[in-house]
């Protein structure tokens, strides 16, 4: 096998025109250059210098491994470069992997900002299948307690806390109330808008902490469904801020308090993955998008009677 390292000795030979001036550009001997140049013909199995007048030249074997000397050159210093621009952020691609409802308000928002900072590097972005991370992603958003764990090789970086809120009927004896205690609902029918998992368990460890289990009425596992059902009057729901972006007409949505149940969301990251200028660049999007998305979204508006 060739040496691509002699190989540029010799075309630095043959550039120059002779060993010494060769030695002098690279930095080497004359000695240490003819070494490496007999190594390669011994290698090569065949003569690459002849000499000629004070200097040498390249036989067609020598000239052969020139030119590809000088292709291998290039496409080194492509590859450097390259190499450069991912190092820097200013190329490569990054896999995300999201669940539905972080769409819009996390996502949508932190991916604008992240093209418009990294315009040369490709989002692989699609919806997660599962609750589990996508090992082949570098990032993938789930909701996870504080303190949870994933798999090895990944690591958890906390995005956002999105709360539930409580979703009335009109006409409910709660629905004058900006803010509802989560013990008032104990003994209200409810629709279940979680299927089991970590945004359930946060659902359930909220209520036992209020001191009640919820009586599951109505099962839907599904955000718009769960209101559809609370609109008919067949109960009342927790939807996370995050599960409202469509309202039902017939509903109201109240905050809630003691406690206030939240879903925590984090990115599960890829070790190997988070020291890419990209990978820090979207988490910290992500991170930003949701304190703006929180601070622009309008405080509920007071009616006749006030909070107790």
């Amino acid at each position: 096998m060739l040496d691509v390292r002699r190989m540029q000795v010799l075309r630095a030979v043959v550039t120059s025109g002779s060993v010494t001036a060769a030695a002098a550009n690279l930095g080497y001997t004359p000695s240490a250059v003819s070494q490496q140049i007999a190594a390669l013909e011994k290698e090569a199995g065949i003569a690459l210098l002849e000499r000629f007048g004070r200097g040498v030249r390249p036989t067609a074997a020598g000239l052969l491994l020139t030119e590809h000397a000088a292709l291998i050159g290039r496409q080194v210093a492509e590859a450097e470069t390259a190499l450069a621009d991912l190092r820097a952020g200013r190329t490569g691609q990054v896999a995300v992997r999201y669940f539905a409802t972080a769409g819009a308000d996390l996502v949508a928002p932190a991916l604008a900002r992240f093209r418009s900072e990294h315009p040369g590097v490709r989002v692989d972005l699609r919806i997660a299948e599962g609750a589990r991370p996508d090992p082949e992603a570098d990032v993938t958003l789930v909701v996870r307690g504080r303190g949870a764990r994933v798999g090895e090789g990944l690591r958890l970086v906390h995005l956002a806390d999105d709360p539930y809120r409580a979703v009335l009927p009109k006409g409910h004896r709660l629905a004058d109330r900006r803010l509802v205690d989560l013990t008032e609902l104990a003994d209200e029918p409810w629709v279940g808008s979680e299927r089991p998992g970590p945004c359930l368990d946060a659902v359930l460890e909220a209520c036992a902490a209020a001191g009640f289990s919820p009586d599951i009425a109505v099962e839907c596992e599904e955000y718009a469904t769960a209101q559809g059902f609370v609109a008919a009057g067949l109960g009342i729901s927790l939807v996370p801020l995050m599960g409202l972006g469509s309202r039902h007409p017939n509903v109201v949505v109240r905050r809630l308090r003691g406690p206030e149940p939240v879903r925590s969301i984090h990115a599960a990251v890829r070790e190997s993955s988070l020291a890419l200028p990209p990978v820090r660049g979207l988490l910290t999007a992500l991170q930003e998008a949701w304190s703006a998305t929180s601070a622009t979204r309008p405080a509920p508006r007071p009616t006749a009677k006030a909070a107790p």
